[in-house]
């Protein structure tokens, strides 16, 4: 079985990029579809996601093809 090991503070730090540029990117969706994957996530960070997911379903952000929206 494989395991995911999200880095710590990897989706607020995600979360306050895409609230920054408005903007979701392709690397990020893999980041998010792990974290989602993630049973262990710290309730903290499973509201974060949600918020984030939340945004992405009311259209609030836009999702690229980018590689990342950093740089």
């Amino acid at each position: 079985m494989i395991t995911l090991n999200l880095l710590p503070g990897a989706i607020p730090e995600l979360l306050a990029c895409v609230r920054e540029t408005q903007q979701i990117a392709k690397a990020d969706r893999y980041g998010l579809m792990a974290a989602v994957l993630d049973e262990s996530l710290a309730e903290d960070d499973r509201r974060c996601l949600d918020r984030l997911l939340r945004s992405i379903c009311r259209g609030r952000v836009q999702i690229v093809d980018d590689l990342s929206t950093i740089g």
